[in-house]
């Protein structure tokens, strides 16, 4: 008969801690990617619209209100 240091329990206890470690181990990557991916979405400069770039254009004077209106419109049909 074998005889473990513990009890009869001991292979199970080893079982456990290993699925323990590995669970750690994947949970932690997981986390980290979650994370990085998040951090990855939010930092980024937000995307301009087409409209928003117009009325930027109009408000520091490089097109007059004739092209800004006919702008806004082809803008508003398509």
């Amino acid at each position: 008969m074998y005889h473990y240091y513990w009890n009869d329990w001991y292979p199970v206890w080893g079982w456990i801690l290993w699925f323990g470690i590995v669970f750690l181990l994947f949970s932690s990557i997981g986390n980290w990617g979650y994370s990085y991916r998040a951090h990855q979405k939010y930092d980024m400069h937000p995307r301009k619209e087409a409209i928003d770039i117009l009325n930027e254009r109009y408000a520091r004077g490089e097109i007059n209100r004739e092209q800004y209106g006919q702008m806004k419109s082809d803008l508003t049909k398509a």
